[in-house]
């Protein structure tokens, strides 16, 4: 019988997963998810859910809704992906991560099924988490997208909500090249007479939301529309409008009947972290030089965290970058500072940019740096270099965040 690490290594190195493969890694349809489902008693049918897509902030807005759940007293289940640090951030319980003991039991009762079906990773572990919510009781579980939504495997629910975040140019050559192809992704998460949320209005991407709810009679809410200031301990400027988001969903569900009090989400949204256990969002992970990290990893993220890069003070600024092979370049490195001194690096995974081609294209853009083999050689050097008035930056992709956590 395998053990917890083994049985994680094996998820990992077994079966296709998007996360260190990529689009070799993505199915076409559910029959998979939906036959595993079956023989697993289809788990998701017994627990309420909310569903949450997009290409920035799902993350941050399903770790707040929980957040604001959690505070008005539920049992909250939280589907997330990818993680950071440890495979078991994927599936908590109030913000605790799904025990090792219940990882292995898992995947050693249905192993077999699992080899012979050739499940992918992403759709073992969406039945992991449902199984595992049934099985606890949880009295709703707020579930987030791995990749587009249409034909995610977490698209199996019938949830009472579906949120999307935004719209932008990511993961193209899987999703579409265009705004409007990927919303219309995204929008296969909106389901017949079930309200949803659009977190950010979006010409482009508005009037295919419309459409679809329009011909699945689901109510739909722009969450920029409403006059909300929110706090959140959860502390990147972006975080306004994830906050403002998880507000009206918050709004909705009290008029669906769930209990949840102004104080309920004042609180909750102020508690994100203790509360649920989030990382790798603006977070400072070191101090004298202070050192941030973000997983912003495409233009309309990254965008928003270059731009409160501006509004730190420093003397001088440290950029320890990396990134996967199927990201747009050109689209991502304009918006980087050039009075910055960087640290290319590659993220430990298959899809990792090799750290010389990432240089020899920052080039074009006039950012100059040196080469590191590893994320955790890079950071020790750009801590090494900076003075105690400096300020480090990691990011460029959600595995440089996790590796630089891991290395802590």
């Amino acid at each position: 019988m395998l053990n917890y690490s083994q049985t994680v290594e094996w998820m990992f190195l077994q079966l296709p997963m998007y996360q260190r493969i990529g689009a070799d890694a993505f199915k076409k349809d559910l029959v998979n998810i939906i036959n595993f489902s079956d023989f697993l008693g289809n788990p998701q049918t017994s627990f309420k859910s909310i569903h949450i897509a997009g290409t920035n902030g799902k993350g941050s807005t399903s770790h707040m809704l929980a957040s604001i759940l959690q505070e008005a007293g539920f049992k909250v289940g939280l589907y997330t992906s990818p993680h950071l640090v440890d495979f078991r951030e994927r599936i908590k319980i109030n913000g605790k991560e799904i025990p090792e003991n219940e990882v292995v039991d898992f995947i050693n009762k249905n192993k077999a099924y699992l080899e012979a079906q050739k499940l992918s990773f992403f759709e073992m572990t969406v039945g992991m988490a449902f199984q595992y919510f049934a099985k606890e009781r949880v009295d709703i579980a707020v579930v987030e997208v791995g990749l587009g939504g249409r034909l995610d495997s977490t698209n199996i629910i019938n949830p009472i909500l579906s949120i999307i975040t935004n719209i932008g140019l990511d993961h193209t050559n899987i999703l579409g090249n265009s705004l409007e192809e990927i919303a219309a992704e995204k929008a296969g998460i909106i389901k017949k007479d079930t309200p949803v949320i659009i977190g950010e209005f979006q010409e482009e991407t508005y009037p295919v939301f419309r459409e679809i709810a329009q011909l699945n009679s689901a109510k739909i809410d722009l969450a920029s529309t409403f006059d909300i200031q929110i706090k959140s301990d959860l502390k990147g400027d972006y975080q306004q409008k994830n906050g403002k988001t998880a507000y009206v969903a918050s709004m909705h569900l009290q008029s669906m009947g769930f209990k949840i009090s102004s104080e309920n989400i004042t609180n909750g949204l102020k508690a994100v972290i203790p509360n649920t256990g989030l990382q790798g969002r603006w977070q400072q992970i070191h101090s004298n030089p202070k050192v941030l990290c973000d997983t912003a990893h495409n233009k309309e993220g990254l965008t928003y965290v270059i731009e409160q890069l501006k509004s730190e003070s420093y003397n001088k600024l440290h950029i320890v970058l990396g990134v996967v092979n199927d990201k747009n370049l050109d689209l991502v490195l304009p918006l980087f500072p050039i009075n910055a001194t960087y640290y290319f690096c590659k993220p430990d995974i298959p899809r990792g940019l090799d750290e010389k081609k990432l240089m020899e294209e920052a080039q074009k853009y006039k950012l100059k740096g040196t080469t590191y083999s590893s994320v955790g050689s890079a950071y020790s050097n750009a801590l090494n270099n900076a003075k105690t008035e400096d300020l480090i930056f990691i990011g460029g992709s959600t595995f440089v965040v996790a590796e630089a956590l891991s290395n802590l």
